[in-house]
């Protein structure tokens, strides 16, 4: 097998490229609006209730229609989850590596219909959907190879005497719970690194990228991953999450997502439901502030030209993003004046056209971003943005930068 590589990048810049991107944005408009099953131990389920992905670039286009979940359906999620479960984990390691690898080349064949589904669904520009590709395929390359070597011969402690042999085995159903803003690329590596170690999941996509998931699911269904072993499952996760998470059959949770959300899964796990038998395990990547330091010493311009784009790619909406600067009072005035400047070249627009910037996600979103905006204007001052993008349909907010803001203040503190 070929040492592990990460997948390239497409080169936007180059036209043709750019316009097979814009020919597969077309394609996937035309199927705008079509009603998606949940898939449910291979079956296609639907409920009375609906939910609708809204493209946020123009919130009157409806992406797709997908289920609404109840307890009820969750069940039969997690029954059809324990019952793929039996079969699934005496299935050796090197096929179900397979399954991964097989996704994998059919992600890179349909790479430019992913990517734009991401456009049209949570507002991605061409680089930044494609990368989130990448990512997918990169994390069933590299979990497929690293469970081979799991599966192989571990190092233990040997001892006189004793024969020992240090196995890892298939823990059960795991419920997966994925954010929305790397909507492909974390959901495909959080489900495939479950399943390639013999478990089955319960997948539940972000409800503002439903699409993503979707894609996922038959993608799997594809390569002919067996019936029950993923199940896509749209809900909210205030009932039908809350129903998994703290189910006595779930084994682990695997979720990403803000840090009240991640506390409340935790919590909710750490409880013991009746008839369950062990201790749930729970893999919580939660919410970021992230900041960069930039002292006395370091390059002006490129640190300026970094900053920027670190905070404003994906318009910020990332753990890694880059949402505080803590600058040297040397050089603190000559860089928040070349921000300004370098803010002020950022184009915002429908990211199908693939501007730099495009809307946040949701309404949702925009409503708490300008709420935080007005507390910001409070605690500091406003020298970029700090609006609502006029004469644009969907959730476009201008970058904004706020200055000469204290250490303890809520802009400085808590994720936005």
């Amino acid at each position: 097998m070929k040492a592990f590589k990460n997948e390239v990048y497409l080169d936007f810049t180059k036209p043709a490229i750019a316009a097979k991107q814009k020919s597969a944005i077309d394609d996937v408009r035309k199927k705008f609006g079509k009603e998606y099953p949940n898939i449910v131990g291979g079956k296609r389920l639907v409920t009375s209730n609906k939910t609708v992905s809204l493209n946020p670039a123009d919130p009157k286009e409806i992406v797709g229609t997908f289920q609404k979940s109840g307890a009820d359906d969750a069940e039969k999620a997690m029954k059809a989850a324990l019952k793929a479960f039996e079969s699934w984990k005496l299935v050796p390691m090197k096929k179900r590596a397979d399954f991964l690898f097989k996704a994998a080349n059919v992600m890179r064949r349909r790479r430019l219909e992913i990517n734009a589904w991401m456009i049209s669904e949570v507002g991605k520009n061409y680089l930044e959907a494609d990368a989130d590709t990448c990512e997918a395929i990169d994390f069933l390359e590299f979990y497929g190879r690293d469970a081979l070597r799991l599966a192989g011969p571990q190092p233990i402690v040997p001892q006189p005497g004793e024969k020992n042999e240090l196995v890892y085995v298939p823990l059960g159903v795991g419920v997966v719970i994925p954010p929305w803003n790397f909507p492909f690329a974390i959901l495909a590596g959080m489900s495939a690194a479950a399943i390639v170690a013999g478990n089955a999941i319960v997948l539940k996509p972000s409800s503002d990228s439903p699409m993503m998931g979707w894609l996922f699911a038959d993608i799997m269904k594809e390569v002919g991953l067996p019936a029950g072993v993923l199940n896509y499952f749209v809900a909210s996760g205030s009932e039908a999450g809350d129903y998994l998470v703290g189910h006595p059959k779930t084994r682990f949770v695997t979720f990403t997502g803000s840090m009240q959300v991640g506390l409340h899964v935790n919590e909710l796990a750490a409880k013991t439901a009746p008839g369950q038998i062990w201790i749930k395990r729970v893999v919580a990547e939660m919410g970021g502030k992230d900041a960069i330091v930039v002292d006395a010493n370091a390059d002006v311009d490129a640190a300026v030209v970094g900053a920027v784009a670190a905070a404003f790619s994906y318009q910020g909406q990332k753990c890694s993003a880059c949402s505080r600067v803590i600058v040297d009072a040397k050089i603190y005035d000559e860089f928040v004046a070349k921000v300004k400047i370098e803010v002020d070249k950022i184009t915002i627009g429908n990211p199908k056209d693939d501007v730099r910037m495009g809307p946040v996600v949701s309404q949702r979103a925009e409503k708490s971003i300008l709420e935080y905006i007005a507390i910001g204007k409070k605690e500091g001052k406003l020298i970029c943005g700090g609006n609502k993008v006029k004469g644009l349909k969907g959730y476009y907010i201008e970058p904004t930068v706020i200055v000469n803001v204290k250490p303890n203040a809520r802009i400085m503190q808590e994720e936005i």
